[in-house]
């Protein structure tokens, strides 16, 4: 039955990315073709939905395109449109976005793990969709079967994604550095064999796919909402959940809505909009669904009483339910870069090529991305793909426009710090290769990028650890949420993002995110 109503939907959305397709060639603007947009907080304060989805990142705009299908969807992104900003949809733009912060309103917004690591959190509708790099690869089978996903839907929501915003490049459209960064995998014996196009997660080295198109112009999950019902999705624009609101009627707490305010500081007014009840009834028909990633999920659900009792009592939060494990788990792949000098100048330009050893446990890329105004860096960066070390969120304070205290805790474990000196050995193995030499025609780096000993590696890696921006966890399955990612203890109240995810999926999070909204929003369909 499932596979069947896939099918058809897939139909249907067939017709959706050709629309999408059209928009992107002739240039009609996009506000033509997707949902009502509301930056008025008064106006959506009088008004109820079937569903409510915080957070219009990978996981949201999937689901609520999803849901629409059916149900009248409230879709509440706290930062603003991504449309019309080349910061966002030019793949030449890549980087500079990541620079340009602060505290409110940039598309991008910085903090700091309690390491002194710097990360990012996307804040505009699309989310980290609408800064990342787009190398788009799907989970491993392993991954799925560990989770306990079905299959059948799982490929199916993977595929819709993909018919809308993904895009699979052939070998012949690798850019210079790109097929350069291709070839010096292949000299490694770790990264063979080569692969070709794959969206799939297998050792060696391949393209994969990205949500940049043939023209470099960057589609985020936020065109995926163009593949919904727009006539029931209202995406409400500049305003950050501070909590979810209950109703005590029943015999457990039940979600009823969300209390919210202006994203840009202006004022500390608070707004509600809540679900739909039956009439004459308390009885709501949806469900508030959490999808603000590994960052704003958890901390929503402790701004909403849902978290460890003391660490509530400290903010004089009223604890709704005692639920120590909420923000626990959070992890995030150490990284290390390396920085190589070109004797050319050469076009920034996002990653589509990617090595991955033959045990999975190490993930290479390559970009030349800018780190100036005017200015580029070619670069090599590795993760760790399962690092063990688990690491902590917990509230800095009661604004959930500030970002909460986050330590990661990397490389605290041997087994991680291991990893990450054999990670810098290959970096250096594939920095060293002929066709590399060849490419610079210089010495210059091979004099400076020496061979390491590993006790060298070691220190490096505790002084130069960097994060790959695929931190996760801190709601997982079987302490926050149950299978059906319903929090523990309440009704009416899910979390389907990224910060349930054991570990990073795949090369990359992003492709599974995407694929884990269309999957749930199917569910809740099919009930």
């Amino acid at each position: 039955m499932k596979l069947q109503a896939i099918i058809i939907h897939g139909l249907i959305y067939a017709t959706s990315f050709f629309l999408l397709m059209e928009f992107s060639s002739s240039g009609t603007s996009q506000k033509q073709k997707l949902p009502y947009m509301i930056v008025d907080v008064e106006e959506i304060s009088s008004k109820t939905f079937d569903y409510i989805v915080v957070g219009g990142g990978a996981s949201g705009c999937s689901l609520a395109a999803t849901l629409s299908n059916a149900f009248s969807v409230l879709l509440v992104e706290r930062g603003g449109s991504p449309y019309g900003n080349p910061l966002i949809s030019e793949s030449r733009k890549y980087g500079l976005a990541l620079m340009q912060t602060n505290e409110f309103s940039s598309i991008s917004q910085s903090f700091v793990s309690e390491e002194g690591v710097v990360n990012q959190r996307g804040r505009v509708l699309g989310g980290s969709t609408s800064i990342n790099s787009g190398f788009y690869s799907r989970a491993s089978k392993d991954f799925i079967e560990r989770i306990g996903w079905d299959e059948t839907l799982v490929r199916g929501s993977y595929e819709w994604v993909e018919s809308n915003i993904v895009f699979q490049p052939n070998r012949s459209d690798l850019s210079p550095w790109q097929s350069v960064a291709k070839e010096s995998f292949v000299e490694v014996e770790d990264l063979v064999p080569f692969n070709g196009v794959s969206l799939e997660h297998v050792a060696g080295t391949k393209i994969g796919g990205t949500i940049f198109d043939g023209y470099g112009k960057r589609h985020s999950s936020a065109d995926l909402l163009i593949a919904g019902n727009v006539n029931r999705i209202n995406v409400l624009l500049n305003s950050t959940v501070k909590n979810v609101i209950f109703n005590h009627k029943g015999k457990q707490p039940t979600a009823h809505g969300i209390r919210f305010m202006k994203s840009d500081g202006s004022d500390d007014k608070i707004y509600e909009v809540q679900l739909r009840a039956e009439k004459d009834s308390l009885l709501v028909l949806g469900d508030v669904i959490l999808s603000a990633g590994a960052m704003g999920s958890p901390q929503i659900l402790m701004l909403s009483g849902i978290g460890p009792q003391e660490h509530l009592k400290h903010f004089n939060i009223s604890t709704l339910i005692n639920l120590p494990e909420v923000g626990n788990n959070i992890k995030d792949n150490p990284c290390i870069s390396l920085l190589i000098d070109s004797p050319k100048t050469l076009i920034p330009d996002t990653p589509q090529i990617v090595g991955i050893t033959q045990d999975f446990q190490i993930i290479i890329q390559s970009v030349n991305r800018n780190v100036k105004q005017n200015e580029t860096k070619l670069m090599f960066v590795a993760k760790v793909a399962f690092p063990v070390s688990k690491g902590k969120l917990r509230l800095k304070n009661t604004d959930s426009r500030q970002n909460p205290l986050v330590r990661f805790n990397y490389l605290a474990e041997k087994r991680d710090l291991d990893k990450c000196i054999e990670m810098s050995h290959l970096l250096e193995n594939v920095v060293l290769t002929n066709s590399i030499k060849l490419f610079l025609k210089s010495k210059q780096n091979e004099e400076t990028i020496k061979k390491s000993s590993s006790e060298e590696l070691r220190e490096l890696c505790k002084k130069n650890v960097k994060t790959y921006y695929h931190y996760h966890g801190g709601c997982g399955i079987g302490s926050v949420v149950d299978k059906d990612y319903k929090v523990y203890g309440v009704t009416g109240l899910r979390v389907i993002d990224g910060s349930t995810f054991p570990d990073s999926p795949g090369t990359n999070p992003m492709a599974t995110v995407l694929m884990l909204g269309r999957y749930q929003g199917f569910i809740s369909l099919s009930l």
